[in-house]
């Protein structure tokens, strides 16, 4: 289609061509899915980066970067994504991966804090109990106490 028979036809014509030139091209043709959200992949991509790094800084650069997007537009895309933001998402998955470890007595609460990223002990337990609801120490005592976490099956 020339420019000549582009303006004459007006756009109506040229929306029509698209999808017929996709697939005589052979390209997918685009899905629409919801706008502004972080494709599957690229969540996929970043939630097992955050796993096997969780004892390392997770800046919101250091995540973007992994999926290619700036700060600010990874953050945004996967809050609504996910509906938390890529901090508390971090917070609660060191926090999941500390419960595990507090079932094992031969590390120590700082020892966990640190393998799951923490900065200080003393930070560690003040999240802890914040989300969870109970220090670190009362959680492993009522786990060893009981063989399984505190409040589970009350």
């Amino acid at each position: 289609m020339t420019t000549t028979q582009l303006t004459s036809a007006g756009s109506n014509a040229l929306v029509a061509t698209i999808p017929d030139a996709a697939e005589a091209s052979g390209w997918p043709i685009p899905v629409h899915r919801e706008i502004g959200t972080l494709p599957l992949s690229r969540l996929r991509r970043v939630t097992d980066f955050i796993q096997a790094h969780l004892d390392h800084d997770l800046t919101l650069a250091r995540l973007g970067a992994v999926v290619c997007m700036s700060p600010y537009h990874f953050a945004r895309l996967f809050q609504r994504t996910t509906g938390v933001p890529p901090h508390r998402f971090v917070v609660r998955a060191r926090l999941e991966q500390a419960t595990t470890l507090l079932a094992t007595p031969e590390l120590s609460i700082a020892r966990i804090a640190q393998l799951v990223g923490f900065r200080s002990p003393s930070h560690f337990s003040t999240v802890f109990r914040r989300i969870m609801g109970v220090t670190p120490r009362a959680y492993r005592a009522g786990y060893l106490h009981v063989g399984r976490p505190h409040g589970e099956g009350d």
